[in-house]
């Protein structure tokens, strides 16, 4: 239920056209890696809140910091206490567009490569990003999904010089989403 109030507005936001094709999930999933000399890191999240319109490539993605899971309980903890102070900046969201939405054929099921547009979020820092990805249908089911990097000093996510050999500069971030067509 802590997802309802977003839901709402992005429904309401989404909301230009009746026509509109527009595709939900709450479960799309988004992973990071940081590979370093001392030990590789990785942490997932499949609690992923994201809306695609069709028709105008619209998109946003929405996650709550918290709900990334990792292998050591340790590495959750001073993830969300030390590097991304998750209680002051609970959230991390995409907003932006499909910018080649219109040469989509998403009639029959393959994926297309597309470029996305928008604005990313991370640590209460918003930069404007460009990012290459896939999109897709895969019987009545919308697909989406792309691997990019992101700099930690971009969204000022200080890594305290102890550790700083243990943590990537740069890290890989992996989208990947299904979503079922709302209902009108």
């Amino acid at each position: 239920m802590r997802y309802l109030p977003l839901i709402l507005a992005l429904v309401f936001i989404f909301n230009t056209s009746a026509s509109a094709q527009k595709y939900f999930t709450k479960s799309g999933n988004i992973k990071f890696f940081s590979e370093a000399d001392l030990e590789n890191i990785e942490a997932t999240s499949d609690q992923v809140l994201t809306i695609v319109n069709t028709e105008t490539g619209d998109m946003v993605f929405k996650m709550q910091i918290k709900t990334f899971q990792f292998e050591k309980a340790l590495m959750q903890e001073h993830f969300n206490e030390k590097y991304m102070e998750s209680e002051k900046y609970p959230d991390a969201q995409f907003k932006g567009v499909i910018v080649d939405m219109d040469k989509l054929d998403l009639s029959k099921d393959g994926m297309y490569d597309v470029t996305v547009k928008g604005e990313l979020t991370i640590h209460g820092v918003t930069k404007t990003v460009e990012v290459s990805g896939k999109v897709g249908m895969k019987g009545d089911k919308l697909m989406t999904e792309a691997v990019f990097p992101v700099s930690l000093a971009d969204y000022n996510v200080k890594i305290p010089g102890t550790v700083k050999d243990n943590i990537a500069e740069v890290v890989e971030v992996t989208v990947k989403a299904t979503y079922d067509k709302m209902n009108k």
